[in-house]
């Protein structure tokens, strides 16, 4: 039987992410300084947002669940954290197709930001 993953090209990956909804963007954003565990994650995008995305733990964790089914992002080992629950805690970082879509839709956003811009007279 034919499965379209065993032929599925890095394109092919890329055009089934993108668009990025706002908190999969944050959360990639994130993680691009390197690997952080969910609590981390959930604070960076508080931050990130001025609050705007606020993430509490179903949101985090069923968001982080469905990135990594998409490839987006991966768990790995602590990067050296050390203190309370460090042990215990899961640890993500992003992969190279998380990289690849997160540049894209960069890129998209600051083409579709330009032309407003353009457009206001600004």
């Amino acid at each position: 039987m034919y499965d379209r993953h065993d032929t599925m090209t890095y394109d092919d990956g890329l055009e089934r992410v993108l668009p990025l909804t706002p908190t999969v963007f944050h959360v990639l954003v994130a993680l691009a300084e390197g690997p952080h565990h969910g609590y981390a994650i959930a604070r960076e995008v508080d931050d990130l947002t001025d609050g705007r995305i606020v993430m509490g733990p179903g949101t985090l964790y069923g968001s982080l669940q469905r990135m990594q089914g998409a490839g987006l992002i991966e768990e790995t080992e602590n990067p050296g954290e050390d203190g309370l629950h460090a042990e215990r805690r899961r640890y993500y970082r992003m992969t190279p197709l998380g990289s690849a879509a997160l540049r894209s839709e960069s890129e998209r956003l600051l083409r579709a930001a330009s032309v407003a811009r353009e457009r206001l007279g600004g």
